[in-house]
């Protein structure tokens, strides 16, 4: 764990680079805690090594190789309970994990996803990137392509999973997949955008202070959607 930081009942915490499988243990424990009072919200931020995930809708999650293919490429595939098809992540991918009680903040599902959007849509203005939303196709979207997906699960009001908004990975592991069972689909990044690539560090530092200042208790009521 890099850095924790604390502001108004809401922690945020740089995990690094962390694992896949280690980082859904790490919610699923968080959620518990938040679901029984023992922690306030928290968002993890973080990078991933190579993963493909496999959401809970089996007609979105669509491998464009054979399963053995990723793996000879040090890629794993995990299956996960989210929302949303087939995503991937690698390094120079910033991913957002929110544990969320959303009746602390007032949200109901459909508020918090277009929080999440508002915070990324943010994110890449800073970073000299115009995105958009799309109705009816969470995430984040540019003349170039999608930038950046969204898939949450919420347990008992509760959120985990979130978001992750490509900046300066290498973008040829979505050659593998259908991202997000979307045919036909442009994956970009801030590099390919913009031709500039960001160190991380102070991607993390902008996307945190954003946290903040969108979901830290009473600015979230006040937020123009």
């Amino acid at each position: 764990m890099q850095g924790v930081k604390t502001k108004r009942e809401l922690e945020v915490r740089d995990c690094g680079l962390m694992a896949y499988k280690d980082a859904l243990n790490l919610q699923k424990s968080l959620v518990e805690q938040r679901q029984n009072g023992q922690i306030g919200n928290t968002i993890l931020i973080l990078e991933h090594p190579p993963v493909i995930t496999l959401g809970v809708r089996k007609d979105l999650n669509k491998l464009l190789v054979d399963e053995d293919i990723p793996a000879q490429k040090g890629i794993e595939i995990v299956l996960v309970r989210r929302g949303g098809g087939a995503t991937a992540h690698n390094p120079g991918q910033v991913v957002l994990y929110p544990i969320i009680k959303l009746k602390s903040l007032g949200l109901g599902v459909s508020d918090y996803i277009r929080v999440l959007e508002a915070i990324g849509l943010e994110l890449l203005e800073q970073l000299g990137v115009w995105a958009e939303r799309r109705r009816g196709f969470p995430g984040l979207w540019t003349k170039g392509g999608k930038i950046g997906s969204i898939g949450v699960q919420i347990r008992r009001w509760t959120t985990f999973h979130g978001m992750a908004i490509n900046i300066n990975n290498d973008l040829s592991i979505f050659e593998t997949i259908v991202p997000c069972g979307l045919e036909g689909v442009e994956i970009t990044s801030v590099l390919k955008q913009t031709a500039t690539e960001y160190p991380m560090t102070r991607v993390k530092k902008r996307l945190t202070d954003l946290c903040f200042k969108h979901l830290a208790g009473r600015n979230v009521k006040s937020l123009s959607l």
